[in-house]
């Protein structure tokens, strides 16, 4: 029976953004899917025009919807994550929900202590007003550009958000954004459990909204557990690494990652 793989989008992205990926992962052999978050629609088109169904979702639901996913799964998934997706993936990793999991510049974790200048900038569309947590906030093309597609052309950026981009809860920024001063914090991940799978978390060099000193502090999170956790960085790619040109890199050094773990 082939692998299940769960794809999980983040903020701003349709779960159809990993259509690529579900294609070449099916190809390789797995049995791949990318549901939406709550509230998503089933098309980028219909979460356009329905951004009340995607407000005031936060962490705890995106986990418990996935959660719900993978009980109806014949065996535990490998997951693979970008973004807020990321960071869902390794918490329910952590829950030992999955036999490995893939965290592509995934959204700080509690315990992460660097907020760089340009995180808080990408940020700054949702977190500039506290009444964003409970509403479903959109970014316009320059705001995509500078928090996604800074490292590829002005139209190929244009292009991948008329394509992919949709409305995103503000729950998730907020609770990721107090989560070092909450003890119980949804954005919190059990990085000490040993008894989980293998963890690859993948960082972009030229990321604004997650840049690699995020991804290598997160690393130093799981420096309690002695289970599998690799890192890999791609220098010059930032946020869109899922989406734009260069995926088929990112998606072989997955497969190539998931080979090496007998995955």
């Amino acid at each position: 029976m082939a692998t299940p793989v769960l794809f999980i989008h983040g903020l701003w992205l349709h779960a159809s953004s990993w259509d690529p990926w579900v294609q070449r992962f099916q190809d390789a052999g797995y049995e791949p899917q990318a549901p939406g978050w709550p509230g998503d629609g089933d098309t980028v088109a219909s979460s356009r025009a329905n951004p009340d169904a995607i407000a005031g979702h936060g962490i705890d639901d995106v986990v418990a919807h996935f959660a719900g996913v993978i009980e109806r799964l014949p065996s535990a998934p490998i997951l693979i994550g970008h973004s807020f997706g990321g960071m869902i993936a390794q918490k329910l990793l952590g829950l030992d929900l999955a036999a490995a999991a893939v965290a592509i510049d995934a959204a700080q974790i509690k315990g992460v202590l660097p907020l760089p200048l340009s995180t808080l900038r990408a940020g700054f569309p949702v977190l500039s007003n506290p009444a964003n947590k409970s509403r479903a906030v959109s970014l316009t093309p320059e705001q995509f550009r500078y928090a996604f597609g800074n490292a590829i052309s002005e139209q190929e950026s244009r292009e991948l958000f008329d394509r992919w981009s949709i409305p995103a809860p503000g729950k998730p920024l907020f609770e990721a954004a107090g989560a070092n001063f909450n003890p119980h914090s949804s954005a919190k991940v059990d990085t000490a459990n040993e008894s989980r799978g293998p963890l690859l978390l993948i960082a972009g060099g030229k990321d604004h909204t997650v840049p690699e000193t995020v991804v290598r502090a997160t690393l130093k999170q799981y420096r309690h557990s002695h289970a599998v956790t690799d890192i890999v960085t791609f220098p010059d790619k930032a946020h869109s690494l899922t989406i734009d040109a260069g995926w088929p890199e990112v998606a072989e050094t997955v497969l190539t990652w998931l080979k090496g773990q007998n995955l």
